[in-house]
């Protein structure tokens, strides 16, 4: 188990970030590098399943997420099957006088040592979730 916990700001608006962090559908032409593909299974109010094919540090992770927003101030990811099963993600949306802050929770769970440990360096596996976190972040100031 892995747990790491980061602050992002920007200058959207909450609502604009959080919209744009929530639409799965779009990942995979917005983010190709991190998704490779993405497959939305079922959507139900302030909850959707999606297949996701997720690249992080060179590595092809393929799982189950489940998504439940409360909107717009928290978005939550459960991996509920797959290589990562286990694993949650917290975003949370704070407007600010000058933007948004954004506080990002990942606690990452692998089905194995050997996942881990080959997949994640010293501050890697933060660097890549910040690195996702950054690309949305530059979609939305655009």
């Amino acid at each position: 188990m892995t747990k790491v916990k980061f602050e992002k700001f920007t200058n959207a608006t909450r609502e604009k970030i959080f919209e744009i962090a929530t639409n799965y559908k779009l990942f995979q032409t917005n983010m190709p590098q991190f998704f490779p593909s993405i497959r939305v299974i079922s959507v139900r109010p302030n909850t959707t399943l999606v297949e996701e094919h997720l690249n992080i540090a060179g590595k092809e992770l393929i799982v189950m997420a489940k998504h439940v927003i409360d909107e717009p101030s928290i978005h939550e990811t459960f991996i509920v099957g797959g290589d990562a099963k286990g694993t949650q993600i917290t975003e949370e949306y704070e407007q600010t006088p000058e933007g948004t802050r954004i506080v990002v929770t990942v606690d990452f769970k692998s089905k194995g040592s050997r996942l881990l440990s080959g997949l994640f360096g010293r501050g890697k596996f933060e660097n890549e979730f910040s690195k996702i976190m950054d690309e949305l972040i530059l979609t939305a100031e655009n």
